[in-house]
């Protein structure tokens, strides 16, 4: 019940569904262009507001589990509705847009989107309220990221070095691997709602430790044993399904290219058949994160050379690869084929190393190609079966960034002295901490939300929205308790300067934001 009462509740949930009316006439307006997806910068802004308002209407449940709870909604929907408002300011005409719900919003705005609304919330980040079984989840893959991986996180990112391998033994025998595999492939998945949430806990869990030797490694065996699991013959399944989830075989994804991004239909490498069965792999990859130390490779290649048929042309190879230490590598076949990778040098996000590849002529076995020939074309709706679970689960990921960043920011407010007083006692770092810690809830509970709908076959759009916002709300909560630190938020033996840089990429991988606002909520939203 938010601030007590139902009567307040009911007024939460006219002001979202005023919002939602303000959303759907801009919608409206620009369905009745010619061109609507020619006006991008509307429709991106368009595509944010929807997604932070399906998460705000989802959010209203939590409400009733008591008083800080229902604080916590309160200038959340505050927070959304005043975004959505921002957007529709100047074009209350050409929208048509009602008057009545532009006062409901503001009318909500004005009484909990208050700086003392949100300082009264600084302390107060909510609880999960997950299943004792989850809750075991969460201690169990928290426990992990304190005893094994915070200690080593700030070297490995400073230093740049490899993923320890005992970090990837220690969570393959948590079974960290395996967590959305069936059983019947060696996983411990039985396609249960709870099974998809394990996965969610696990990765934001770890990702609170360190988004790069923790969270992240789950990620490219998800998006591989996804595309398996979707298109691979039964003998694909029995053979790389139960490695993948053991931990024998890690995974990379080999699929943006130098000139093609998020553009995945247009890419260019090529895959030609020989006489005797085998691939020929030809090309260039780039951003492939964790290639080097990678046993397997999931690459989405050109197997039709006719440019004009587009995503239809594409196919998906799980290729195996010798793993390689460091920053580079140069491997030969004895027919000839060669693969070079070499690590691209960035900001954070540093351990598992994303690296270029080339390949030249690198020869694969006929049944490296997923679906066998069946799978043929189909290669793009493969790869993006296996992104939907790797947005949820980069959304899992900024939320654990967001929450190591937010309990950073506390602890340094409640032990820095400025000006005779607390950082924590001024009003300012209140509202600030405040903010945090509503938008950390209201992502983490519609990550649950998303992973009930996709273990039920649905959540496609609901995954890349909440992938959207809360990478987003993990870059402006990093660098606030970047800013909170003063100049030591900017110095390197400080978590949050790691934690920043590392919040800087969820916006970029697994869809960019602007691809993913654009041409798939943007097109779903116009098509509705």
């Amino acid at each position: 019940m938010i601030g007590g009462d139902t009567m307040n509740h009911k007024k939460a949930s006219d002001a979202l569904k005023s919002a939602k009316n303000i959303i759907d006439s801009g919608l409206s307006h620009l369905r009745s262009q010619e061109k609507p997806e020619a006006n991008q910068a509307f429709l991106y802004d368009l595509a944010h507001a929807s997604s932070a308002h399906a998460i705000a209407a989802s959010f209203l449940d939590y409400a009733h589990s008591g008083p800080e709870e229902s604080q916590i909604v309160e200038i959340f929907c505050a927070d959304v509705l005043r975004s959505v408002a921002a957007i529709s300011f100047g074009n209350e005409q050409t929208w048509k847009l009602d008057n009545t719900d532009l006062e409901l919003v503001r009318t909500y705005v004005t009484r909990h989107g208050t700086p003392e609304s949100y300082a009264q919330n600084s302390q107060n980040p909510g609880r999960s309220y997950l299943s004792d079984d989850m809750e075991l989840v969460a201690q169990t893959f928290r426990r992990f990221g304190d005893d094994h991986i915070l200690e080593i996180a700030e070297e490995v990112h400073r230093k740049d070095l490899d993923v320890p391998e005992t970090i990837i033994s220690g969570l393959a025998n948590l079974g960290c691997f395996g967590l959305s595999i069936p059983l019947e492939y060696g996983g411990s998945s039985t396609g249960s709602t709870e099974d998809m949430h394990a996965m969610v806990i696990a990765t934001e869990e770890l990702s609170r430790a360190s988004l790069s030797i923790g969270g992240s490694l789950i990620t490219r065996p998800e998006i591989l044993a996804r595309a398996i699991e979707n298109g691979g013959t039964e003998k694909q399944k029995k053979d790389f399904l139960p490695e993948i989830a053991s931990g024998k075989s890690m995974s990379a994804v080999a699929v943006t290219e130098p000139d093609h991004g998020s553009d995945v239909a247009s890419i260019t490498m090529t895959a030609r058949k020989n006489d005797d069965g085998t691939w020929e792999l030809s090309g260039v990859k780039t951003w492939c994160t964790f290639a080097g130390r990678a046993d397997l490779l999931m690459v989405l290649a050109r197997t039709n050379p006719d440019l004009s048929v587009g995503h239809r042309g594409l196919s998906v190879f799980v290729v195996r690869k010798e793993r390689i230490a460091g920053h580079s590598f140069d491997l030969k076949q004895n027919s000839g084929g060669r693969m070079q990778g070499r690590a691209i040098p960035t900001l954070g996000y540093r351990g598992m190393h994303s690296f270029e590849i080339s390949f030249q002529d690198w020869q694969v076995p006929d049944e490296a190609l997923i679906g066998g020939s069946d799978g043929e074309g189909r290669g793009f709706y493969l790869q993006m079966a296996g992104f939907e679970n790797g947005r949820l689960q980069t959304a899992a990921r900024a939320v654990g960034v967001m929450q190591r960043a937010y309990e950073e920011a506390v602890n340094y407010c409640e032990e820095r002295k400025v000006f005779g007083q607390s950082l924590s006692e001024y009003q300012l770092t209140q509202t600030k901490l405040g903010r945090m810690a509503a938008l950390i809830q209201a992502c983490r509970q519609y990550t649950y939300k998303v992973g009930e709908l996709m273990s039920k076959g649905s959540g496609t759009l609901e995954a890349a929205m909440v992938k959207a916002y809360a990478c987003k709300a993990a870059e402006w909560v990093t660098r606030e308790a970047m800013q909170m630190h003063g100049g030591f938020g900017y110095a390197e033996e400080y978590a949050v300067s790691r934690l920043f840089v590392d919040a800087r990429v969820l916006s970029i991988f697994e869809g960019a934001d602007e691809t993913l606002c654009l041409k798939l909520i943007g097109r779903r939203l116009l098509s509705s």
